[in-house]
């Protein structure tokens, strides 16, 4: 599959451009943000680049993102059988070299178009916050942009960047609200003495061994890369799971989530799909 990226990347690069960040800052996301909204403006196609991750405009709208740290939309589709392997396979391989994997399979009918858009968004914006905040401080914001670059699966239902900003906001918000302990995110997830007995041991809470970090949690749960964030900042915020002391050294970064990803929350993918219809 990354073949089909990096041939894309390859035939359509007519331009590379740097943002001036420091490394591992993340007020690099105020550059990164002034570098999208010029894209915007442009109306470009291509996709910015970095090593937490690639965002993928056509006509200045964000059309997939994508990030080492979060289930991609294979392994979302295939989830509980909803999708079988072969099924996904058949479309990257047939419909991957045309950038059109994901239309090939509402085309064949083995989803509904509801459903890809669904899946797809909910990958979208799970993916772009880790992109344009890394969890690994040593990675910079994207950096890069590959003018006429597209992804192999093809556009679903672009997105305004807009409201990918606005989203990233809210969420790093509720991150903030939840327990104002960035530490918690990168560290190991070490429950308390007596943890499981004075809560109801949720999955995240359950999964805790003191040795994963909450995105490789995340990874083994197959769910929600931020949501498990928000629940272990949670957990801290009870006093249920250690907060490290600030200045922790960050765990090295999270392994690909290769693990299926359960169905995304309902109630969330309705908001989503109310606020596009309403742009």
């Amino acid at each position: 599959m990354t073949a089909f990226v990096g041939a894309a990347g390859a035939a359509g690069v007519a331009e590379v451009e740097r943002a001036a960040a420091d490394p591992g800052s993340r007020a690099g996301g105020a550059v990164v943000t002034a570098t999208l909204d010029r894209l915007v403006r442009e109306r470009a196609t291509g996709a910015l680049h970095g090593r937490a991750g690639a965002l993928y405009l056509a006509d200045g709208a964000l059309v997939h993102a994508e990030s080492p740290v979060v289930p991609d939309v294979g392994w979302r589709l295939t989830a509980g059988g909803r999708l079988s392997r072969s099924s996904w396979e058949e479309a990257v391989a047939e419909g991957g070299p045309g950038h059109r994997a994901g239309s090939l399979l509402v085309e064949r009918g083995r989803l509904s178009r509801g459903e890809l858009e669904l899946c797809h968004l909910s990958a979208l914006f799970d993916a772009a916050y880790f992109v344009l905040f890394p969890l690994d401080g040593s990675q910079r914001a994207p950096d890069r942009f590959l003018r006429e670059a597209r992804h192999w699966f093809g556009p679903v239902r672009p997105v305004p960047v807009a409201a990918v900003q606005r989203e990233v906001r809210r969420r790093r918000g509720l991150l903030e609200r939840a327990w104002p302990c960035p530490e918690v995110d990168v560290s190991p997830v070490v429950p308390v003495p007596g943890a499981v007995r004075r809560a109801r041991p949720g999955a995240v809470l359950a999964a805790a061994d003191g040795v994963r970090t909450p995105t490789q949690i995340a990874g083994a749960l197959g769910r929600s890369a931020f949501a498990t964030l928000l629940d272990v900042r949670r957990l801290a915020a009870a006093g249920l799971v250690r907060t490290p002391a600030p200045g922790t050294p960050e765990a090295g970064p999270a392994p690909a989530a290769r693990v299926p990803a359960d169905a995304p929350e309902i109630s969330l993918l309705r908001r989503i799909r109310d606020a596009l219809e309403a742009l």
